[in-house]
């Protein structure tokens, strides 16, 4: 295995616009940061995954003392919380799509407190940051390994939910494969859940019955079916390819570390304000890479992969940012 090294259109709020400092103080020479993280899954999921790893490293490192609450119900979630502002935490981080008005509420009840949170939206003055994975370009050179590597020239993608986080991700990687082969076309369906790895397998299976030789597995569950039919497969967020040998050709991966070690150093220094965290998922801070299995991977395509890496790093060439839900071949 070896590692290779626009934001999104965000939804206006209008009382967001200012960006001001937290007035805590921040904390005292050797003092550990009190973080609390709050999540609607459990922390095996991919993407909660990585925020719990990220936290996980610093608390290993000494930098912070590090608390959790997983499968928190969204009616449940602002109690948790208030009750973790309460307890004196000082940075609590979390993913609150689709409840984005409560948090925002216990956000502004406790303007001492950091909050970084998984949002679609603006950062709110002074204590609310937000942050997503921005891996549309790894996607996209993960994209570049499927579409030369497909025999039929089709395709498969499933999804979560058709939402701008998700489909920039598909849309980056489409593009990646048509780059090196015009000709490819895709199947696309979502299985409108975050977790449902049967349901997500069963339409993996419908969509190599039509034909596909890869599937792309932005879910749990995808993988698994292309192993049991032989096929190929392209993961997401997370390296699975130990799960799965001789299958997962390439993984676009998202590192929240630069994320997470940026605002532990602002809550330290007590200059942590509202920001957008966008920036640190990009290939360029470290928050997203692809990995490649060699063995899977021609040479030639590898190269290819490499040339279009560097140009990304190096600013000339840019992965293009679409939101617009991704839709199957005609």
């Amino acid at each position: 295995m070896k590692l290779f090294g626009a934001i999104t259109r965000r939804v206006a709020m209008a009382a967001m616009l200012a960006v001001g400092l937290v007035a805590a103080t921040g904390a005292s020479a050797g003092e550990k940061i009190k973080v609390a993280g709050i999540y609607t899954l459990p922390v095996e999921q991919q993407w909660i995954g990585r925020i719990h790893k990220a936290l996980n490293a610093a608390n290993e490192r000494g930098d912070i003392e590090y608390v959790y609450s997983e499968n928190v119900a969204n009616t449940d979630y602002e109690r948790v919380m208030r009750e973790y502002a309460e307890q004196g935490v000082q940075l609590i981080v979390g993913e609150v799509f689709g409840l984005e008005r409560a948090a925002r509420k216990v956000a502004a009840d406790y303007p001492e407190t950091a909050f970084l949170m998984g949002s679609s939206f603006e950062p709110q003055a002074p204590n609310f940051s937000v942050f997503d994975n921005w891996i549309h370009e790894p996607s996209y050179l993960s994209g570049m390994v499927a579409g030369a590597a497909t025999e039929s020239n089709m395709i498969g993608m499933v999804g979560g939910y058709a939402i701008p986080e998700v489909n920039r991700l598909m849309n980056a990687f489409m593009a990646g494969a048509h780059e090196v082969n015009p000709d490819v076309k895709f199947l696309v369906s979502f299985i409108d859940s975050w977790y449902d790895p049967p349901k997500a397998k069963e339409s993996a299976f419908a969509m190599m019955d039509k034909g596909a030789d890869i599937m792309y597995a932005e879910r749990f569950g995808v993988s698994d079916a292309a192993v049991e039919r032989g096929a190929k497969a392209i993961g997401n967020v997370i390296d699975t390819s130990g799960d799965y040998p001789g299958t997962i050709m390439a993984s676009a991966l998202w590192h929240m570390e630069a994320t997470i070690d940026h605002a532990i150093g602002q809550v330290a220094g007590g200059t942590y304000s509202a920001e957008d965290y966008g920036q640190y998922s990009y290939m360029a801070y470290g928050g997203g890479s692809l990995v490649v299995d060699e063995a899977l991977v021609p040479a030639d395509v590898l190269a290819k992969v490499k040339e279009r890496e560097a140009e990304i790093l190096d600013g000339s060439f840019t992965v293009k940012v679409n939101d617009e839900p991704p839709v199957s071949s005609n």
